[in-house]
């Protein structure tokens, strides 16, 4: 489990700047190692190359980066905004988030600022003939980044904010949020099932932040509970929306009057964040669906796709008994995550918005029949869910043979 300090690291380091000053600084780096290392170049070396050729290739360099970034940037934004009107809204942090963008943009921002600085250092002549050999060397092989740079973002490009390859990134964010949940899905805390188990002696822990969870530090929460010998039942996950009149848990023992450090183990935002939250992940799914089948697009083909992304997420779901949870965190109980809620995210907005086409209608059953089949947990979601979009389509479509088609699927379901 990721501490908040760990957490805070990991979001800091998808910033576009930090990755940007990073380059920057080891590119300012690489034009001062040049004044160091000139004396180890023999002077034979020193006559081969000319005088004024590093020069030169860092003039072309410093005047070519600057147009280059400031290109890179304004097709960064185009592919937001494409992202935006035809995906989610949602959808674009992923891009906002990629690591081939900040690469490529730092890189030339990089390249950029060692092409000014190896410049003024030439001309305050604090290199030799042999420092400039480093130099040359130097701007060779940063010269060989920036072609393999462009070459890397040009490919790239051909897919950066297209709708296939953005329901991609969300795929992936959704199913690596699910396997964290199957894999340990009480944080090492103690199960809990219902708020029942909670004891009606506990007292519960408010909070006066308006948002969206984001990380909980179990740790934390855990390092507090020892300190104070208590227990704690812990009835919020990441991605639950939070108001003051909302416990984010119930202590059984007595509550000190200072509880900073325990309000500190939640990181609340103003949005959700798809790294521990499958919930997000399959909504925003759902969107690109729904967005799909509105009358201005009209694209029922990616609406079929999304439920086939959607259905390979949900296939893996397999919660574990409670009697067999590795608990590491004896003093804390943790609420699961329901699957109720998984399907509520991800079909009801399809079964909705795609009522009146029978071909999202059959996709649709096809997928309940396929995740029926897979385990009982998800063959009950899908015999719920199947009456539900049947019942949807019966008000929706007229069409006798196509609802004939669509029963027979039912049942089909049923009968599994």
């Amino acid at each position: 489990m990721v501490t908040k300090w760990g957490w805070k690291l990991l979001k800091l380091s998808r910033t576009l700047w930090v990755r940007t000053v990073a380059f920057a600084l080891l590119a300012l780096l690489s034009a001062l190692v040049a004044v160091l290392l000139q004396d180890l170049i023999p002077a034979s070396v020193a006559g081969i190359i000319g005088a004024g050729a590093a020069e030169k290739i860092l003039t072309i360099l410093a005047s070519s980066m600057l147009a280059v970034t400031t290109f890179s940037l304004s097709i960064m934004i185009a592919a937001f905004s494409a992202s935006t009107n035809s995906v989610s809204p949602r959808a674009t942090r992923l891009l906002m988030e990629d690591s081939t963008t900040h690469n490529a943009l730092a890189t030339f921002v990089g390249s950029f600022l060692y092409s000014i600085v190896s410049i003024i250092l030439l001309n305050t002549k604090l290199y030799n003939e042999r420092g400039e050999v480093v130099l040359f060397l130097t701007t060779i092989v940063v010269t060989a980044l920036i072609v393999i740079t462009i070459l890397v973002w040009i490919n790239h490009l051909s897919g950066l904010g297209r709708v296939g390859e953005t329901a991609n990134r969300v795929e992936d964010k959704a199913y690596a949020a699910l396997m964290a949940f199957v894999n340990d899905p009480w944080l090492g805390a103690n199960p809990l099932t219902t708020l029942a188990q909670v004891p009606e002696r506990a007292k519960a822990f408010l909070t006066s932040t308006i948002g969206y969870i984001q990380h909980v530090d179990v740790n934390a929460i855990y390092s507090w509970a020892q300190a104070h010998d208590c227990k704690v039942f812990i009835v919020v996950r990441a991605g639950v929306f939070i108001e003051p009149g909302r416990p984010l848990l119930w202590i059984d023992g007595e509550l000190p009057d200072n509880t900073d450090s325990l309000a500190k183990a939640f990181t609340i935002e103003d949005f959700r964040s798809f790294d521990q939250d499958p919930r997000f992940g399959l909504l925003v799914l759902a969107e690109i669906a729904s967005k799909a089948l509105s009358p201005a697009i009209n694209d029922p083909g990616t609406a079929i796709e999304i439920i086939g992304r959607g259905m390979r997420v949900l296939s893996n779901w397999q919660l574990p008994d409670s009697s067999d949870a590795v608990v590491r965190y004896p003093r804390l109980w943790q609420l699961g995550l329901s699957l109720n809620d998984l399907f509520d995210d991800f079909f009801t907005p399809i079964a909705r918005d795609g009522a009146a086409l029978v071909e999202i209608q059959i996709r649709l059953q096809k997928s309940f029949i396929a995740l029926a089949k897979m385990n009982p947990q998800l063959r009950i979601q899908a015999r719920r869910h199947s009456e539900d979009a049947l019942a949807r389509a019966e008000q929706a479509q007229r069409h006798a043979s196509d609802l004939a088609r669509l029963k027979a699927l039912h049942r089909a379901l049923m009968d599994t």
